[in-house]
């Protein structure tokens, strides 16, 4: 395990919260384990494991997307996140929008006060029911998203053109078809 952390840049004996606030590390330990009964520690290659490379593929992805509307916009990865599935629906709820991008609800509820706070979103009780809480977009978060959308349209462009042109179809039906796989 040690050896393990060392590989992946990390420190032998990490602090508590290091790895512990994200989960990432127990996340990627449990996976690691299930895929390598049966094989030594020697012939596992982490940097060839599919998960560990749609992680960080991911990971790099995101962040590369983030730098440009935090810069612009002073917005978070939380709160992008919250803009754009409020931008797919007129009323979410923040337990929707926990459960599609499978981000903790406490981390969706204080991105959505901040967002509320900033006067991108409202916040309405569920007339329905009323645990839960609907977000909408106001005038000035659709105009923030009208912003942000053709950013990523173009980020997203630029990182597809890292492939030629017959791959990124490929590419594109391929996270299509393993994104099904797991519904």
């Amino acid at each position: 395990m040690v050896v393990l952390r060392q590989r992946m840049g990390c420190p032998a004996r990490p602090s508590r919260g290091h790895f512990l606030k994200r989960g990432r590390f127990h996340a990627l330990m449990a996976v690691v384990a299930t895929a390598t009964k049966g094989c030594s520690v020697s012939d596992f290659r982490l940097e060839e494991f599919l998960p560990y490379q749609l992680a960080i593929l991911s990971m790099k992805v995101s962040e590369g997307f983030a730098r440009i509307y935090k810069e612009k916009f002073g917005i978070s990865v939380a709160e992008w996140r919250v803009l754009a599935h409020l931008s797919q629906d007129e009323k979410v709820s923040i337990r929707e929008i926990h459960c599609r991008v499978r981000m903790d609800k406490s981390k969706t509820s204080r991105a959505a006060a901040r967002l509320e706070k900033a006067g991108y979103v409202t916040k309405r009780e569920n007339r329905c029911d009323r645990r839960l809480v609907e977000l909408a977009l106001t005038e000035s978060g659709r105009a923030l998203v009208d912003e942000i959308a053709p950013l990523g349209m173009e980020y997203q462009a630029r990182v597809l053109e890292a492939l030629p042109e017959p791959e990124r179809t490929e590419f594109r039906q391929a996270v299509v078809a393993l994104l099904e796989q797991f519904e």
